[in-house]
């Protein structure tokens, strides 16, 4: 195991404000990790056939972070859809399937795993609500945005001060999808054409996932914004699944984007 810096995420200036109510959040890197090869760096993906040992520390540095141990770090497994779960307290061991979640408990912290995919933190500092949720194609179309938002309002939240950041994901420029997935957003919403530019392929499309992910989030009424990284063209800095892919890799390493409202 080799030794390495701590990690030093992103953080967003919208939330980063926050910090004086005691909300943090990060939009954490591959920087600061101990996992080595494919995974080098900071590897929290427990799905990933990394040395679990490497993936415990990893975590363990992310809450570490956050100045708490590891057990307060509450990731869910993620399957790609719309359901949010509402954490009181941290996980005993077992991870719902869910790819949202909520709190207004201090002290826990909400990760979001992703390799391409959207990390979305949202947090209203006024009522000390925050969330967190992992949005794929597949999420930001079936509502898991929008559920989210719901579910942090059920806590207490208002929706008109929900401030929300689109962490790092894969953009436009390296997102090339086919007809068939062109047709099933089209069928959803006619409008929806606007994130589709053709490609140099026929018949397939450039897709803005981002700016999907953000029009849905203001659409529901809260303000939002994105950092605009993009995961696919920063292998030093970022996992990507679909950078993977094309690469031939076995496996792929997952970054965490997190939030937490801290003991007051």
């Amino acid at each position: 195991m080799s030794t390495a810096d701590q990690p030093r995420p992103i953080t967003a200036e919208r939330l980063g404000a926050m910090e004086a109510a005691g909300i943090r959040h990060g939009f954490f890197t591959r920087d600061g990790g101990v996992s080595e090869g494919i995974y080098r760096g900071l590897n929290v993906g427990i799905g990933s056939n990394d040395d679990p040992q490497n993936v415990r520390e990893n975590r363990r540095r992310v809450s570490g972070w956050f100045g708490l141990p590891l057990e307060h770090l509450a990731t869910a497994h993620q399957i790609h859809s719309p359901d949010v779960v509402t954490v009181a307290a941290p996980y005993d061991g077992s991870r719902p399937q869910a790819d949202a979640q909520v709190t207004a408990s201090p002290g826990v912290i909400l990760g979001v795993l992703t390799a391409d995919c959207g990390p979305i933190l949202f947090a209203d500092a006024e009522n000390r609500v925050i969330g967190a949720a992992h949005a794929g194609w597949k999420g930001a179309l079936g509502g898991v945005l929008e559920n989210t938002i719901d579910a942090m309002i059920a806590l207490g939240a208002r929706r008109e001060s929900i401030r929300a950041t689109l962490g790092p994901s894969i953009s436009k420029a390296n997102y090339e999808v086919g007809p068939e997935f062109v047709d099933r957003f089209l069928a959803a919403n006619p409008e929806f054409d606007v994130f589709f530019t053709p490609s140099a392929k026929p018949g397939h499309a450039m897709f803005d996932l981002p700016g999907l992910t953000v029009k849905r989030l203001t659409e529901a009424g809260v303000t939002a914004d994105n950092l605009d990284l993009c995961t696919y063209a920063a292998p030093e800095t970022f996992f990507s699944y679909r950078r993977t892919t094309h690469a031939g890799e076995p496996d792929y390493g997952r970054q965490i984007s997190a939030i937490a409202i801290m003991e007051a």
